[in-house]
């Protein structure tokens, strides 16, 4: 078994104790904000905390249909927390899992950086190409802009 992975690592003005809130609301938050990559994330066991499962339904312009993943470690006093998806095509007939590992840290600045880590866990030698690996990472990039944009327009929830 092979892997593969990227680095995610996002400068923001919030303290982490907020980005860590708002990002146990990703299932909620990433359908309004990027409808056209995540259409749904249904919960279908759990209540989001460690153990719960949960599918997400992918947007008409995303290459996949669906992924399912269950929520590993949420440590809210280190600021971190793990899942894993396990099923579905996002894992392109190539991956076993793919593990992602968040761990927000304060910044320099007064803010927070959000650290995320996805590992490919492949089931041979082939590993998703770069071209994959390079969008993917933009996607993760794109999205947390989103979301924070999101926060900004919503500063009472969060």
């Amino acid at each position: 078994m092979s892997t593969a992975s990227i680095e995610v690592e996002i400068t923001s003005p919030f303290p982490r104790e907020t980005v860590f809130k708002v990002f146990n609301d990703f299932h909620t938050i990433a359908p309004k904000v990027n409808p056209h990559v995540f259409k749904s994330i249904e919960t279908l066991e759990g209540d989001g905390g460690v153990g719960t499962i949960r599918i997400f339904t992918f947007g008409d312009g995303f290459p996949f249909t669906s992924g399912k993943y269950k929520q590993g470690t949420v440590d809210s006093s280190n600021f971190s927390y793990n899942y894993t998806f396990f099923e579905g095509d996002n894992l392109m007939g190539i991956l076993y899992s793919l593990d992602h590992h968040v761990k927000i840290v304060p910044s320099a600045e007064g803010g927070s950086v959000f650290k995320q880590t996805v590992i490919y866990n492949c089931k041979g030698d082939d590993k998703p190409s770069t071209v994959v690996l390079n969008f993917e990472k933009e996607l993760y990039e794109k999205t947390y802009k989103a979301i924070e944009t999101y926060v900004v327009a919503h500063l009472e929830t969060y």
